[in-house]
């Protein structure tokens, strides 16, 4: 299965071990909820869908590249302890608690989550020493003579041999204790990821045209050629943030990245072209429909003449354009929700004789608990940070107006909250109106041909753009998906009558 499968599977699988029944016993025990071994080439997200798991299902999570531990780290350093058996005294061996259990205990106290995830990276890849202690913790869920606590699942993971020269095979007996999962990279799948993280467009593009080049692993007794899916997101990130520098990029940065010659060359011209299509087409002009008429008509005069590379790297810039308003109005849509649910508390809060400043209060305190449990990703500490900035200015706003009275202050925020809903429903005909105007210069350059379903397809691969257009009636997308619709369905029958025929 892809990623975004084994993440579905993941998280149903921790939501039935840790369903409980009338008594508050979990209705699947202990001894049956076997260890998740996710099983997959490098890179393909395997400890990122962890973090988005731990989060989605407000549980704890506690992460250990195993390769990184000693057998003493792993199980606990042995002490010496003094008992009685039958009358006599002996000196007895016992063990430390493990690093890794005292991690999962440190998490519990740090976050309040009973519940969690024990992920250990590389479990196949163990040294010789620590090997067996690995087995007894997928068989019997301890660390030496310490037991994983009740509620925490563990999930593993590991690279197939082709992979990894150093992995080691599971043998029966502890194949079946785990439940295994066996995910692929999936060009797919990674777009839509790819999408939802606003990746460098010219990458969006290029794999479009060459999934094949998505990922490439290729091992020799010389070297190791390899592109992975976290090689193309990390030289997104170097890439925007070199364009907003003006730093040259050279072929030489590409190869820092893609460990594979022929596709960083590949890709090194690519981006030229890129480059000087960006530039060419202004895209950010023309969806603002800023750009005069007789430019616009010279640009899609280009357009119309354009080979397919160069068709293809103009949808790709449109979808981008368009990526940018659909980010902001989700972002902005969150913000706005959040704000209006916690100026809901804060009127609970003033009939029960509160004041705004011990409501502010409460509120950063609230922010801390959960930035210090790790509980909040990138994008939702932001959005907490910006409602609680917003109070603080309504708050001091109150105190300028000179309003004492709770039901004044509320008031005066209920108008200034308004602003914000203008705001947003400015963002929302600003995104329609940009929707419009690429959708008409691509049909004026490339009419009905494949290249309007190809846009359609892209962007309904885009989850920030579903989320839009789902809430949003955009009167182009829905006739250019009804025909990409058709166009599915005439293949289907296609496809049914040839089955039939033959």
């Amino acid at each position: 299965m892809n990623i975004k499968e084994a993440k579905t599977e993941i998280t149903n699988t921790i939501r039935a071990y840790t369903r409980k029944d009338a008594q508050g016993r979990y209705c699947i025990s202990t001894l049956h909820q076997r260890p998740v071994l996710l099983i997959g080439p490098p890179g393909i997200g395997k400890t990122a869908i962890m973090r988005q798991i731990a989060r989605e299902c407000r549980i704890g999570l506690v992460a250990y590249t195993i390769t990184h531990h000693t057998r003493q780290s792993a199980i606990g350093l042995p002490v010496v302890v003094q008992k009685m058996y039958q009358g006599q005294e002996y000196s007895v061996t016992e063990y430390t608690m493990s690093e890794i259990i005292a991690s999962v205990y440190d998490c519990m106290e740090k976050t309040g989550c009973t519940e969690g995830i024990l992920f250990i990276d590389e479990i196949n890849c163990v040294s010789e020493t620590l090997a067996p202690t690995m087995l007894q913790f997928l068989q019997c869920k301890t660390f030496g003579t310490h037991a994983i606590p009740e509620g925490w699942i563990i999930v593993a993971a590991g690279n197939p041999p082709e992979y990894n020269k150093s992995v080691r095979e599971f043998d029966i007996v502890t194949l079946d204790r785990v439940k295994r999962i066996d995910v692929t990279a999936d060009f797919t799948v990674w777009k839509e990821y790819a999408y939802e993280r606003r990746l460098h467009p010219c990458i969006l593009s290029y794999l479009s045209l060459k999934p094949e080049h998505f990922y490439s692993v290729h091992s020799s007794a010389a070297e190791n050629h390899f592109v992975t899916a976290r090689g193309w997101e990390d030289l997104s990130e170097i890439l925007c943030s070199y364009e907003a520098m003006k730093i040259p990029v050279l072929e030489s940065l590409f190869l820092q990245y893609l460990q594979e010659p022929e596709i960083a060359r590949d890709f090194s011209m690519y981006y030229q072209l890129y480059e000087k299509y960006r530039q060419d087409y202004s895209i950010p002009e023309l969806l603002a429909g800023e750009l005069p008429a007789t430019v616009r008509q010279e640009k899609t005069a280009v357009a119309k003449s354009a080979q397919m590379d160069e068709r293809i790297l103009i949808l790709q810039l449109l979808l981008c354009g368009w990526n940018n308003y659909f980010a902001e109005y989700c972002s902005t849509t969150d913000y706005t929700d959040g704000l209006y649910q916690t100026l809901l508390h804060l009127k609970n809060f003033f009939a029960s004789g509160g004041s705004p400043e011990d409501f502010l209060t409460r509120q950063k305190k609230a922010l801390k608990v959960k930035q210090e449990s790790g509980m909040l990703s990138g994008e939702e500490e932001t959005r907490e940070i910006r409602i609680i900035k917003t109070l603080e200015e309504y708050i001091l706003e109150a105190a300028k107006r000179r309003l004492k009275d709770n039901e004044e202050i509320y008031e005066m925020i209920k108008t200034l909250f308004s602003r914000e809903t203008d705001a947003r429903r400015a963002l929302i005909d600003r995104t329609l109106q940009a929707l419009s105007n690429g959708f008409s210069f691509a049909a004026e350059a490339f009419g009905d041909g494949p290249e309007m379903t190809l846009l359609v397809n892209d962007l309904s691969q885009n989850p920030s753009a579903i989320r839009f257009l789902t809430a949003h009636r955009c009167p182009e997308y829905l006739k250019y998906s009804k025909n990409l619709l058709f166009h599915r369905k005439q293949q289907e029958l296609l496809e049914e009558i040839k089955a039939l025929t033959q």
